[in-house]
Order: C-alpha cells, then sequence, then structure tokens
C-alpha cells in the first residue's frame, strides 16, 4: 500500500541519518585510543562483530558472490580510510572518500537497475562543492599516496554500498559481521606489535568505536539499505563529516571558520532537499492500495 510503502522510505531516511549521527563520533573516539591506526581499526572491528552477533537478526550465510564481496568491501572501506588519515589530512580523507556517490551514479543502473536522475548529478555537484568548502582550510595537494587511498576508500565505500543494496530482499548483516571480522583479522599484527595498551579511557573510546560508531550504525544501516535507493545510501549519510567539528566544537570548544560554516549549510541544505524530494516523489509514484 502507498502509506506503508512512504512510511517504509521515511523510516529508512531516518535510519540512514541516525547512522551518520554514530559514524560522525569516530573522529573524536579515535584520537582517545593510543594505537596505531590499524590496530583501532582491528579492534573496533572485533567489537563491533560481537555486537553483531548478539543484536543482529539470525545469520543466514548463503556465502554468495554478494555477501562475501560486501565483506570485502566493508572490510576495505573501514582499513582504507584509516590509512588515509595516516598518510594524507583528514580533510583530504574525507572528501575523497566521499566521491562515492559518483561511483554510485555511474554504476548503480548497470548493477541494480537505479538510475540516477538530473536532480542526483545536481546534488552530487552541489554536495561536493560544499565539502570543499568546509575542508578547504586544511586541503592539501601534498600526501599523494595518501590520497589515492582515499580515493581507493570512496570506490570501496561505493562498492560495499551497491553490494549491500543488492541483498536487498535478503539480508546484509551477514556482509557486515564478516567484514569486521575481517577487518579484526587483518588488524592483529598491528595490534600485537603496538608498544603499549591503551589506557583505561583508550579502552572505553574502543567499546564506542565498536559498539556504536560501527556496530550501532551499520545495524541501522543495512536495515535502511531495503528500502532507499543505492545513491540515497551514500547521499544521506554525508552529512556524517559536518557533524564531527560539532562534536569536537561540545567538547574541545575549537570553533570551525566562516568559510567551514557556509560549506557545512550549502551540505546540510542540497542533502535536505534532495531527500525531501525524494520522500515526495516515493509518495506520488507509490501505486494506491487496491479497490474492490
Amino acid at each position: 500500500m502507498r502509506t506503508m510503502r512512504s512510511a517504509a522510505h521515511a523510516r529508512a531516511v531516518g535510519l540512514m541519518a541516525a547512522a551518520a549521527l554514530c559514524w560522525s563520533l569516530g573522529g573524536l573516539l579515535i584520537k582517545s585510543v593510543a594505537w596505531p591506526p590499524l590496530a583501532v581499526a582491528g579492534g573496533r572491528g572485533f567489537i563491533a562483530a560481537v555486537f553483531l552477533a548478539v543484536f543482529a537478526p539470525r545469520f543466514r550465510f548463503t556465502w554468495s558472490a554478494a555477501q562475501i564481496g560486501g565483506a570485502v568491501a566493508y572490510a576495505g572501506t573501514t582499513i582504507l580510510f584509516v590509512t588515509a588519515n595516516k598518510l594524507t589530512t583528514a580533510a583530504n580523507a574525507i572528501l575523497l572518500q566521499y566521491t562515492a556517490p559518483v561511483w554510485i551514479a555511474l554504476f548503480g543502473a548497470w548493477f541494480l537497475g537505479e538510475r540516477a536522475t538530473r536532480a542526483d548529478w545536481i546534488t552530487i555537484v552541489v554536495v561536493f562543492s560544499g565539502m570543499a568548502l568546509f575542508f578547504c582550510d586544511d586541503l592539501q595537494f601534498a600526501g599523494f599516496a595518501g590520497n589515492l587511498v582515499a580515493l581507493a576508500s570512496g570506490v570501496a565505500f561505493a562498492s560495499m554500498t551497491l553490494l549491500l543494496r543488492k541483498q536487498k530482499d535478503t539480508s546484509a548483516e551477514e556482509s557486515i559481521f564478516l567484514g569486521n571480522l575481517l577487518a579484526g583479522v587483518i588488524g592483529i599484527p598491528f595490534m600485537l606489535s603496538a608498544h603499549s595498551l591503551p589506557n583505561t579511557r583508550g579502552w572505553i573510546a574502543l567499546a564506542l568505536l565498536g559498539v556504536v560508531q560501527l556496530g550501532l550504525s551499520y545495524l541501522l544501516y543495512a536495515r535502511a539499505i531495503r528500502h532507499v535507493t543505492a545513491l540515497e545510501a551514500v547521499l544521506i549519510p554525508v552529512i556524517e563529516p559536518i557533524l564531527n567539528p560539532i562534536w569536537v566544537l561540545l567538547v574541545i570548544g575549537e570553533r570551525p571558520g566562516p568559510l567551514s560554516l557556509l560549506g557545512g549549510v550549502i551540505v546540510l541544505s542540497a542533502v535536505t532537499l534532495r531527500t525531501l524530494h525524494s520522500l515526495r516523489t516515493n509518495l506520488m509514484t507509490t501505486p494506491p492500495p487496491a479497490t474492490v
């Protein structure tokens, strides 16, 4: 029925926004863990896997290409992004990871039959411009290797989203669970080679990273992606990097500059308008209930 489908889509949009809110805690929490980046990625991956094993619906492992590919792409997204932050500026890493909407717009029609509209392309351009403005003070042309890794993380993010969306009629939680396990295994050598263990504050931050920033967020993401397009699944969470400085402002008191504020307003406005347009379109195009 029209109202049921529209309500499911609206709830999915809300879940995507909630997932982005959880993701945005990453920057602040990672700084509290005195461990190498890949050790942090591995530790939070293991914790997230345990969280999902307890709170996700019963897993149904089919070992299909989409399920395995989604797991590999998920692990690649988290590991490449952490590595990029080590090799280039955080601004470059975030901006290049969020090239993901471009890859989905280009390949979504071929892989999923979800063709990008003119409104989608306009939103992508506006969002990317706003993010460039938001991070303009910290963007650098140096760190070429790090920029390539960050770009690869954007490709991995897009691949993960396409493969999770491919499983919309089954379940995407299995891919996320396996991806966290894979990230954890890759991080083991870096955890063992670390000179010391995190302190109490670090363990608390690591637990929050695993439970909230990865586990809960991707549980919400997996449920939401059944009812939104792949492009929506990366355009709505683009509010995540804009939320990061808000946490820094609240905790540390560091205020963003005027250009950052302008860029943030542009991004939030573009995502909000695109989401409202999507909700309105979904309501208008859903077929009415059958009459007897």
